[in-house]
């Protein structure tokens, strides 16, 4: 699979690529409650590695019929 994110790149909150997976709300939704990509808190400042994002995007691909009902 392409990769989703530039894996060497870090992304902040306001970046527009975040929003592919969610808007600020639902991601600060997800670190609440210990879900989603992996990130740094630094101070107040959140910070997503690309690396880490195509990561959890893969983690959490769904194939169609593999699996499913028939």
């Amino acid at each position: 699979m392409p990769n989703l994110f530039e894996q060497n790149r870090t992304y902040v909150l306001g970046d527009k690529e975040l929003d592919l997976i969610g808007d600020r709300d639902k991601l600060a939704q997800w670190r609440h409650k210990g879900m989603g990509p992996a990130f740094y808190r630094l101070g107040r400042k959140i910070i997503y590695r690309g690396v880490d994002l195509n990561a959890w995007a893969e983690a959490n691909r769904v194939e169609p019929g593999v699996g499913g009902h028939s």
